[in-house]
């Protein structure tokens, strides 16, 4: 078996519930230097992912409201996920079919984590371009 997920996901997550505003949701980016946060159902099961590209494109460019907007009208709703158990080749695979750069890891359906093509390139190839990029500290 593969290296698994949970050897190389990233286990602080930000996530905020899905009646969280926009606004809300770009802080929380702002804040922590991040671009993306996981939408969560009040239970906390994971029901979506809000990208700095879903601000920008669903969200700003639409001109509305963003104090009144919600997370869960601009979160990608059909999330694809793995579990600490998967395989990292499970995690690539389903990277390069879907075409996306991060995958949440959930377990009993709540987030525990996430995985972003950085961590896999540092993984399986460390001295890649994109994987020296992704070890950098951030410059913003």
């Amino acid at each position: 078996m593969g290296q698994l997920i949970k050897d190389v996901m990233t286990r602080t997550v930000q996530s905020l519930r899905r009646d969280a505003s926009v606004v809300e949701v770009a802080r929380l980016m702002r804040d922590k230097g991040i671009g993306d946060v996981l939408i969560t159902n009040p239970d906390g099961t994971l029901c979506g992912i809000v990208t700095d590209r879903d601000l920008v494109v669903r969200a700003v460019a639409e001109a509305r409201d963003l104090s009144t907007m919600r997370a869960s009208e601009i979160c990608s709703n059909s999330i694809i996920k793995v579990e600490p158990t998967s395989t990292i080749d499970e995690a690539v695979a389903l990277m390069r079919e879907r075409a996306i750069r991060r995958i949440p890891v959930v377990e009993n359906g709540k987030p525990v984590g996430i995985v972003s093509i950085g961590d896999l390139a540092q993984t399986k190839d460390p001295r890649s371009a994109l994987a020296e990029i992704s070890a950098a500290p951030p410059n913003n």
